[in-house]
């Protein structure tokens, strides 16, 4: 036996090896980060602004532009439709171009289908998008976002829509106008006069308040900020009522800075529950000034 097989020599070092690099965990799914990155010069990504939970929307700006085709189409063909059957019920076209009784309860009865329609396209709209509850995703949620209790939210809202309402009257009462303002026709007759108090007090807030504050609000404020939100929409709530009071530009200025209020109140409780409660308040006062002022619609302004 030699001396090399009593003694082995030792095993050679392996050859050194490149390092391998560690791969990083993946990045969850776009969908799941809280808010997107964008690449700077430096290669560190800076986050974007979050954007509110009650501005996240399934609905864009081209949402917008198909919703306002639909306004003016319905518009137009179920005023057409409704002139068709008052026709067959008697009432003829020219008496319907007449300011009267049949002409109030005309525009009042197409209002609230319109309404109905616009209101029945966002339903569907927003199933077509998503699986949520219609009323919450368009942005009726609770007053759980302010500061005092739930039950004083509440009162504290409809409280200041009162006052808001009397001081709008005060308002407009001191500027005056001469005109007589196209509204004022829907309090001619006992049957309008109670249609339109109706209306403005239970099915008005609803819906406006749901296309204002709950369609249109969001993405509005979502691509040029709150401020601009709440002026923007606010401007176009009082510009899209001046047909009511056309002629009185006064009037329809106070209105424009009544819209303004209500997308406050939306914005500020980021919900529309609170602008609903502050426009039932405001309708809900003028309609009570009205029936005073008429002695219980036993004095009409165009009546005997």
């Amino acid at each position: 036996m030699s001396l090399a097989d009593d003694h082995p020599l030792p095993p050679e070092p392996p050859e050194p090896t490149e390092p391998v690099p560690h791969d990083p965990a993946p990045l969850p799914p776009e969908s799941s980060m809280p808010f997107e990155s964008v690449p700077v010069q430096s290669g560190i990504a800076e986050p974007l602004p979050v954007v509110a939970v009650d501005l996240q929307v399934p609905w864009n700006w081209a949402d917008l532009l198909i919703f306002g085709v639909v306004v003016v189409a319905a518009t137009i063909f179920f005023s057409v439709a409704l002139m068709i059957g008052f026709a067959a019920f008697g009432v003829s076209t020219s008496v319907l171009r007449q300011p009267g009784s049949e002409q109030s309860f005309f525009a009042l009865v197409a209002q609230v289908v319109l309404f109905a329609v616009l209101l029945g396209y966002l339903v569907v709209q927003i199933r077509l998008r998503t699986a949520a509850p219609f009323w919450p995703t368009i942005g009726w949620r609770g007053l759980s976002s302010l500061r005092a209790p739930r039950s004083a939210s509440y009162v504290g809202i409809l409280v200041f829509g009162f006052a808001f309402a009397a001081a709008i009257e005060f308002l407009s009462g001191v500027i005056g106008t001469k005109a007589k303002l196209p509204i004022e026709t829907m309090f001619q007759d006992r049957r309008s006069a109670i249609l339109f108090m109706v209306m403005a007090v239970l099915v008005a807030p609803v819906i406006e308040e749901t296309i204002f504050r709950g369609y249109i609000y969001p993405v509005v404020a979502r691509s040029f900020g709150v401020a601009t939100g709440v002026i923007a929409t606010g401007v176009l709530f009082g510009l899209l009522h001046a047909p009511q009071l056309w002629g009185g530009w006064g009037q329809i200025g106070l209105l424009v800075v009544v819209g303004i209020v209500f997308t406050w109140a939306r914005a500020a409780a980021r919900t529309v529950v609170a602008s609903y409660l502050l426009h039932l308040s405001y309708n809900s006062l003028i309609c009570i000034v009205f029936l005073v002022a008429s002695h219980g619609l036993r004095h009409l302004p165009g009546g005997p």
